[in-house]
């Protein structure tokens, strides 16, 4: 069964051609297209879509409608899936966006759209319950937490590296002890061993797991695209 997608966008040729890259694809299936917010609140009630493809900033404050209409979602139908769509690489909407769980969230640049197989494998990720986010948003924050070159998650164990993973998926510390099978205490151990080895800054705990979820999503998509 197709992916059913809706796509928003108030810039005509942007919606105009992620219709046209993703029209011959068997597996998505575009069922609606929407020029604001309010078009594309009445598609998604209306449609039911697996995934919202739609800018961040639409009609009619121009402000990030698209990381709104995102968590409004969340809380009616979490089952669907959005991938925000911008011409700026800014970490703090992507923070904004994955502050309530990264799972069945995406964030991309506009530049990588015409990339008809990066863009259908996102929206196949995301409908799946997956994530994804464009390396570029989040290289400054990658930049900043490294000495060096390469991911600053190079200097986390194995173990930490497993528990990142648990955070991404937006688990809380007693299920990724269950998941793990270790104690809630180690599971606070290993967190917080890993704030300190990405130099996150001591702010509010979800303001820290959301950061260490955007390290861990640009180092993963990064790798991706090397293979």
């Amino acid at each position: 069964m197709a992916i059913r997608v809706v796509v928003a966008d108030d810039n005509l040729l942007v919606r105009e051609g992620i219709s046209q890259v993703l029209r011959d694809v068997s597996s998505i299936d575009v069922v609606a297209v929407s020029v604001d917010r309010d078009d594309l609140l009445r598609a998604i009630d209306r449609e039911a879509p697996d995934v919202v493809l739609t800018d961040i900033r639409m009609p009619p404050s121009h402000a990030a409608e698209g990381v709104d209409i995102a968590n409004a979602v969340r809380d009616v139908s979490p089952r669907i899936g959005v991938i925000v769509i911008s011409a700026y690489a800014e970490p703090h909407y992507a923070l904004s966006l994955f502050a309530h769980g990264s799972a069945g969230r995406g964030y991309l640049l506009k530049d990588r759209l015409g990339n008809r197989d990066q863009l259908v494998a996102a929206i196949e990720e995301v409908a799946a319950g997956g994530s994804v986010i464009d390396p570029v948003v989040v290289e400054a924050l990658v930049r900043s937490k490294s000495g060096s070159e390469g991911s600053p998650l190079r200097l986390l164990t194995p173990r930490e590296h497993e528990v990142l993973a648990e955070i991404a998926s937006g688990k809380s510390n007693t299920a990724i002890a269950k998941e793990l099978v270790i104690t809630k205490r180690a599971v606070e151990r290993h967190i917080s061993s890993i704030f300190s080895k990405l130099d996150l800054p001591d702010e509010h705990v979800v303001s820290r797991r959301v950061a260490a979820t955007l390290l861990f999503l640009a180092d993963r998509a990064a790798t991706t695209l090397d293979d």
